[in-house]
């Protein structure tokens, strides 16, 4: 049954009814499109000096007999382009799942927070003094309701195109610790990594047992990296983790003096294999850094992508997505 139009006059002309409150939706702006139609419709019974069969004057810059069709409303196809485009990478995504062989399509993430959580040493992780000296927190999560976890790679020995591939097909973000020592062979491949939008960050330029060394050797391993990343990339960057997760208060002050601000651990690490878990219950939570390494066949028992492929399986079925570390820092 259609709706009920109530005549206001002799000629019987509509009246229109008034909307109320915000358009939301295909319904919503089906419902405005009708309205506007049933406005125009009476709009011609609005002149109320106008005898009955008297042509309606035309509006102000309107020529008689050439006013074309309405314009199509530009809500309707700002909604249409924009859901055309969320179906198009719906679709991406899932047919970039099914080629790389996972059980399901990764979870996107939620926005970057708009205020970026407090970051703090874990306790029990603390040097001397680290608070009182201002010195870069050392942390293996990040505070966050949000259900994700942060994907993190170190050193830069395996250098797979078939990783690349598959981590920009997926839209899968990531976090690169480099030491120089393993990526100079092939800066190139690091760049183009770099392109697609991956953080390049400090692990040293060799890869020492750091707490053994001087004060000054420790500095010069980490500031030599910040000088190595920002020649062949174009910035110094922010991010340091000292190589096997160890370092001391000369560790602390000397990345501090290179420009540093975070030294992020982790809590788990995820082979080619099996996960590793630095807590008891032996599970994942919410803003959980997850390490893994450039490591292939010379040393695994598989590829980088199958690593990815173990990672991608396991969080995406306990409900999470993966964001990007340095969106929350």
């Amino acid at each position: 049954m259609g709706p009920v139009v109530q005549n206001d006059d002799k000629r019987g002309c509509a009246k229109v009814p008034r909307r109320r409150g915000p358009v939301r939706g295909r319904a919503g702006v089906r419902s405005l499109i009708a309205v506007l139609a049933l406005a125009t419709v009476a709009s011609g019974c609005a002149g109320g000096d106008e005898g009955a069969g008297r042509p309606a004057r035309p509006a102000p810059g309107q020529q008689p007999g050439k006013a074309g069709p309405p314009p199509a409303a530009p809500p309707a196809r700002a909604l249409h382009s924009y859901a055309a485009r969320l179906r198009a990478a719906h679709r991406a995504r899932v047919a970039a799942a099914k080629r790389w062989g996972l059980k399901k399509v990764p979870l996107t993430p939620p926005a970057p927070p708009a205020h970026k959580p407090e970051i703090a040493t874990r306790k029990g992780f603390e040097v001397d003094d680290h608070e009182e000296l201002g010195l870069p927190p050392v942390f293996t999560t990040i505070p966050t309701e949000d259900r994700v976890v942060f994907l993190t790679l170190d050193d830069g020995a395996e250098k797979d195109p078939a990783f690349l591939r598959m981590m920009s097909e997926l839209k899968i973000p990531y976090t690169a610790f480099l030491s120089d020592y393993l990526i100079k062979d092939d800066y190139g491949y690091f760049k183009e990594m770099q392109a697609r939008g991956v953080g390049l960050n400090n692990h040293t330029l060799h890869h020492p047992y750091l707490p053994a060394l001087s004060y000054s050797r420790q500095k010069r391993e980490i500031c030599g990296m910040q000088s190595v990343i920002e020649k062949r990339y174009g910035k110094r960057p922010a991010l340091f983790r000292p190589p096997f997760g160890n370092y001391d208060q000369d560790t602390l002050r000397a990345a501090k003096t290179c420009g540093v601000r975070y030294a992020p651990l982790w809590a788990e690490e995820v082979f080619v294999d099996h996960w590793e878990y630095r807590e008891w219950d032996q599970d994942l939570h919410p803003g959980d850094i997850v390490l893994s390494h450039f490591r292939g066949r010379g040393d695994w028992k598989g590829t980088m992508p199958d690593m990815v492929r173990r990672f991608l399986n396991k969080v995406t079925a306990k409900g999470y997505a993966v964001a990007r570390l340095e969106d929350y820092l």
